[in-house]
């Protein structure tokens, strides 16, 4: 696995950088944009233009948290403040009522669950819900609903074959958060399962529900 924690190490430093680079001019566009608003405190561009910037700044936080360093502890408010970036322009709403108010997630715990987000989210592609609930011991259950509902295919293969996920990883950038994600849990020595095969699942608006357990 040495090699692939090399390929994840250089991941985090680029998505960093990128978030730095990126992150000055989004700052100098905000407070263009506050200006901007000033001198015309009615307009529908401003207005557009002042969403479209804030969305972006919330999908940097999220991409910063889910794919560069590992970052701080997260707790259930800040997760679903993270995890608005997903949300802006989309058809796609968390649910997070399934989750212990005192819930508080370790800095790799944290990256695992952001970056099953993204992957929830993109696995949801007529929108609908992302639910997390609390799973005892330790762990967290991730279930989507909504129409075409569907985890990507290769998951369940990925999450058991490490070396397939690389594979799939640097085969296909648009196929790139599956795998991610399925390298991240192994890297941290969490476990990510499906709770049935999708061939049992009859209800085309339902998807299996994925757990994930944060003891080693």
């Amino acid at each position: 696995m040495s090699g692939t924690q090399d390929l994840l190490r250089v991941a985090e430093l680029l998505c960093a950088r990128l978030c730095h680079d990126l992150s000055g001019p989004l700052g100098a566009l905000i407070g263009i944009l506050d200006l901007a608003r000033e001198e015309a405190p009615d307009s529908e561009t401003v207005s557009l233009a002042e969403e479209t910037a804030a969305e972006l700044a919330q999908r940097l936080k999220l991409l910063r948290g889910a794919w560069g360093r590992e970052g701080d502890d997260l707790d259930k408010g800040g997760l679903e403040e993270v995890g608005a970036g997903l949300l802006s322009g989309r058809r796609v709403r968390f649910d997070l009522e399934g989750l212990a108010p005192n819930r508080l997630f370790p800095p790799t715990a944290a990256r695992v669950v952001l970056n099953l987000l993204l992957l929830a989210a993109e696995s949801l592609p007529g929108g609908g819900i992302v639910a997390l609930a609390e799973a005892p011991p330790d762990g967290v259950l991730v279930t989507i609903s909504g129409a075409r509902a569907a985890w990507p295919a290769g998951l369940s293969r990925w999450l058991t074959e490490p070396d397939t996920a690389v594979d799939a990883m640097l085969a296909d950038p648009r196929r790139l958060q599956a795998p991610l994600t399925a390298l991240l849990v192994h890297g941290y020595g969490y476990r990510l399962s499906m709770l049935m095969p999708a061939s049992a699942v009859h209800d085309s608006e339902l998807s299996p529900p994925l757990l994930l357990s944060l003891r080693p």
